[in-house]
């Protein structure tokens, strides 16, 4: 009795849906159906001609109002897949397949396939899916070598099912969704990742992440030691180009693992669990271009990997995590946020706590376990490994983003770096973060009356290419058109400076980094571009400063514990503090 009300229930849910299709394209009644006159026989024989009246085929000219027969058990399974408003197109047939579908048209899941590699669905869920596969199967489509048209690669079930599941099987938004992602994919060629990708050895050595056996579950178990990584140092290091290469290397790698899995287990596996250990996290997590990059990184993967993370554990959470919560939980899908668990302190060894996810004999050494765990410790990153946008340029890889937080620039003697940030509202607050790369220069911050016009210039020839720009004018008087808003910051090789500036007035504002120990030329002769390929060309030492800048709302930035000047770290030493003028409030903190 239990089974026949089930199925009572699914059918009704069936009839309910196409119901609803039916009447959102406009039809109102439905034909009654009418037996063939020709009727086969039950005891024919199977291999004989099917009458026309049995064949399952749509005119183009059928009015979209008319409504099939009802087909008989066992027959194909037709399926219109034309858009809103143009259901007369020509349907696709589909055949029944074995357990799992061996051909492009195969439609029919199997009880036992579904069971075996999907997990439960329902006959809703079932449909969305198989339409949402034929769909692919229609319209990805390219032509071989002889000219024919023959269907290209499309993703597996579990593979669409992801997409189906993260937007609640709505088929228009799931189908959205994947076609964006197998765009993505195809533009960026993120199919061979696993197989073009090589971690830089900075990465390897400190990049606290990798994985661990598995869950009670059977799902892949992936650590992550955020707590001992130096953030900051990777993005200088590496640039957000390899480290977004390297977070779609670990969940292209996890959708491997999980299809080794649910081999393994015998039951579907199509997510993972990732356990994160916060023990270390303090305000140098929360240093904003990190926190910048991180975000941007979340939104791909939230694009394109979606229902892939079954489970976060969050352990030994400190009293900051609160805050790098608030800036990041509004970027993460509300199902992905339900599946979150924090620990704070010790409680992951108490009842409802690691144990009841993961076997004991599997837990990490480091969070109390018997188990050896072979994720690297992390540490703070050199400054040696730190590269410019120039270094960073791999002519063998696609860019998956065509800008970077940090930009770089060369300081000549003679000829300052400059940049220009135009203020729209008094008490904004501009923000920095440079590192010296090489070389001492000097920073100042002036308050322009004038609009400068920027002057830049290559090198040709034989002369390397170079990213410095003049924006004071030698005709410009200091204090008449334009005024020094700062003292000058004397900044030498190796360091790095983080500061802010609460600006008092509206207007143009101009960064600058000088090189040490230059005397102005006494001659109007030659101009300061010129200086540039003078120096280019002689044996004058050039300065590297890669930099970042940011202006804030002064009520967004007071009390902002992701400011800039939350830069305290116990992986850095910091020294020299602060300048200020009567005009404005200001501050730097050098770390070296």
């Amino acid at each position: 009795m239990k089974q026949y009300t089930a199925n009572i229930k699914r059918g009704k849910e069936v009839i309910e849906y196409y119901l609803n299709e039916l009447m959102q394209e406009g039809i109102t009644e439905i034909p009654r159906w009418v037996p063939p006159k020709d009727k086969r026989p039950l005891n024919s024989d199977p291999s004989a001609p099917i009458p026309s009246t049995f064949r399952s085929t749509t005119s183009p000219s059928s009015s979209s109002s008319s409504l099939t027969r009802p087909k008989p058990a066992g027959s194909p399974l037709h399926l219109d897949l034309s858009s809103p408003g143009n259901s007369s197109r020509d349907v696709t047939s589909f055949s029944a397949g074995s357990s799992e579908p061996s051909t492009p048209d195969a439609d029919k899941l199997d009880a036992d396939y579904i069971e075996r590699y999907l997990g439960q669905l329902t006959p809703m869920q079932e449909s969305c899916l198989i339409q949402l596969r034929a769909w692919l199967q229609e319209t990805h489509k390219g032509k071989s070598e002889t000219g024919e048209w023959k269907a290209e690669k499309i993703p597996k079930d579990e593979h669409i099912l992801r997409f189906l599941r993260a937007r609640d099987f709505h088929l228009e938004k799931a189908r959205d969704m994947l076609c964006h992602s197998l765009s993505w994919r195809k533009q960026f060629q993120v199919d061979y990742i696993l197989e073009t990708w090589a971690p830089p050895d900075c990465l390897v050595e400190y990049y606290a992440g990798g994985w661990h056996h598995h869950d009670r579950e059977g799902r892949p178990l992936y650590i992550l030691r955020l707590g001992q990584m130096d953030t900051k140092g990777l993005v200088k290091a590496l640039g957000e180009e390899a480290l977004l290469r390297h977070v779609l290397s670990i969940n292209e790698e996890g959708q491997k693992r999980c299809e080794e899995n649910t081999k393994i287990f015998g039951r579907p596996i199509s997510s993972w669990t990732c356990l994160v250990d916060l023990e270390g996290l303090n305000m140098r997590h929360l240093w904003r271009p990190g926190v910048k990059a991180l975000l941007r990184i979340i939104e791909v993967v939230e694009a394109n990997y979606p229902e892939t993370l079954g489970r976060l554990l969050i352990v030994r959470a400190p009293r900051v995590f609160p805050v790098l919560w608030t800036l990041v939980s509004p970027f993460i899908n509300d199902n992905t946020r339900q599946k979150f668990l924090v620990y704070s302190g010790n409680n992951y060894q108490g009842p409802g706590g690691l144990a009841d996810y993961i076997d004991p004999e599997i837990i990490p050494d480091f969070l109390g376990g018997d188990c050896l765990c072979h994720v690297p410790e992390g540490g703070q990153v050199p400054k040696s490994y730190y590269q410019t946008e120039e270094d960073l340029d791999n002519p063998d890889h696609i860019r998956l983003w065509a800008d970077t937080i940090y930009q770089s620039a060369q300081v000549f003697k003679g000829a300052p770096h400059e940049i220009m940030i135009e203020i729209v509202e008094g008490s904004s607050v501009i923000t920095w973060d440079f590192d010296i790369l090489k070389g001492d220069v000097v920073f100042n911050i002036f308050h322009s009356k004038r609009t400068p016009q920027p002057v830049k210039r290559e090198a040709s020839g034989l002369a390397p290419v170079v990213n410095n720009v003049q924006l004071i004018d030698r005709s410009w008087v200091l204090g008449v058109d334009y005024s020094m808003v700062e003292s000058p910051l004397t900044c030498h090789e190796g360091e790095s400076i983080q500061g802010s500036h609460i600006t008092r007035w509206p207007g143009i504002y101009i960064l600058q980094w000088k090189a040490t120990g230059h005397t102005p030329t006494s001659g109007p002769s030659l101009s300061r571009v010129d200086d540039v390929l003078a120096s280019l060309q002689g044996s004058t030492p050039r300065c590297k400063v890669m930099f970042y800048t940011e202006v804030l709302a002064s009520h967004d930035f007071r009390g902002s514990m992701s400011s800039l000047e939350s830069c305290h770290s116990r992986f850095s030493q910091l020294s020299a503090g602060t300048t200020s003028s009567s005009q404005s409030q200001g501050s730097s903190l050098i770390s070296r």
